[in-house]
């Protein structure tokens, strides 16, 4: 099993062809899906965003490395489905709010999610609080990402945060917001649970607050 050290490197690097490959001859060989995940993809992400904060790796990296990690993934997740094990992956819901059409910084995230285990869905831009709460209740989401490019759309965040207060699912649920610019006092202002600048941070802090960092 010496070889799985590849499947590490694959996503470190970037090379979602190698990644795929060692992800199918693993399985194969009737290898765990958690060791592959936990041992050695999930491993990688980490020591990638690590490298992003010290400014060795930068988005065109991130994205590669998060493609690597999607490819392997999606070899995996069927088996833990049809294992009914698919209520372990923890659902992230991702959206521009509603006003806002821009989207490269959420879709950035959403890769980036998926590449350290999320299973993510994303609700695209203009998103209004209905959508958001009925996704979080359709998928049984524990963490909402919302993001806003423009000063006038940011009180959609709120406008959101409040609308699951009034729908009385507020506590059961994480949300973090981001975008350009928004503040870490502006988060706090508005009751969301966090904020980061970057999307690489935004994960790293999401598997903090629902208790997934070791």
């Amino acid at each position: 099993m010496d070889y799985l050290e590849k499947l590490h490197d694959a996503v470190l690097k970037g090379n979602p062809d190698i990644a795929v490959e060692i992800t199918e001859k693993a399985l194969e060989e009737k290898i765990d899906p958690h060791v592959l995940i936990n041992e050695y993809m999930i491993r990688a992400m980490d020591e990638v965003g690590a490298r992003f904060e010290r400014f060795e790796y930068f988005i065109p990296q991130l994205l590669m490395s998060a493609k690597a990690m999607k490819g392997a993934m999606a070899l995996i997740r069927p088996l833990l489905i049809s294992e009914g094990e698919e209520d372990n992956s923890i659902c992230a819901i991702t959206g521009t709010v509603k006003g806002d059409v821009h989207d490269i910084g959420k879709n950035l995230l959403g890769a980036l999610l998926e590449g350290g285990g999320f299973r993510v869905v994303d609700l695209g831009t203009n998103v209004s609080p209905e959508q958001f709460i009925e996704a979080v209740e359709t998928h049984k989401a524990k963490l909402v990402c919302m993001s806003a490019l423009l000063t006038t759309t940011m009180p959609g965040m709120k406008t959101t945060i409040d609308a699951f207060k009034g729908a009385g699912i507020r506590d059961k649920v994480t949300m973090l917001v981001g975008g350009a610019p928004v503040t870490n006092q502006f988060a706090k202002d508005i009751g969301a649970d966090g904020y980061k600048d970057n999307a690489s941070a935004g994960v790293v802090l999401a598997k903090e607050l629902l208790g997934l960092t070791k």
